[in-house]
């Protein structure tokens, strides 16, 4: 009977965006990187996380975490509502792997016992 490949690491990435109220984008963005760096630190907190910025003040924060889709983590609160122009956005996505990486090919079955495999 074949193997079956390893199991892999689920892992969930959680997307936070918001738009800075007029003339509030360098706040809302120094706000964003404190909260940021107020997650837990590795094991318990992110695998990785990226902060991003966009034309029309808008402020992005990624997190990856290993961890199941539905995994209870850690999100970024809201801002101060004076300091955004609309609610904030949050998505979550399950990652697949890197875009063109294949899946580990299963390991070839073992010849059953008193057979010859094709090579000998």
């Amino acid at each position: 009977m074949p193997v079956p490949p390893a199991a892999s690491v689920a892992q969930v990435a959680l997307m936070w965006e918001a738009k800075a109220a007029p003339g509030r984008g360098a706040e809302l963005l120094e706000w964003a990187r404190a909260r940021s760096s107020d997650l837990p630190a590795a094991p318990g907190g992110p695998q990785r996380a990226e902060l991003l910025r966009a034309p029309g003040d808008r402020v992005l924060v990624i997190t990856w975490w290993d961890a199941p889709y539905d995994a209870d983590v850690p999100e970024l609160p809201d801002p101060p509502p004076d300091l955004i122009a609309r609610p904030v956005h949050r998505w979550r996505f399950e990652s697949l792997g890197s875009p063109g990486a294949q899946p580990a090919p299963a390991p070839a079955p073992s010849p059953a016992p008193g057979t010859t495999s094709p090579d000998s």
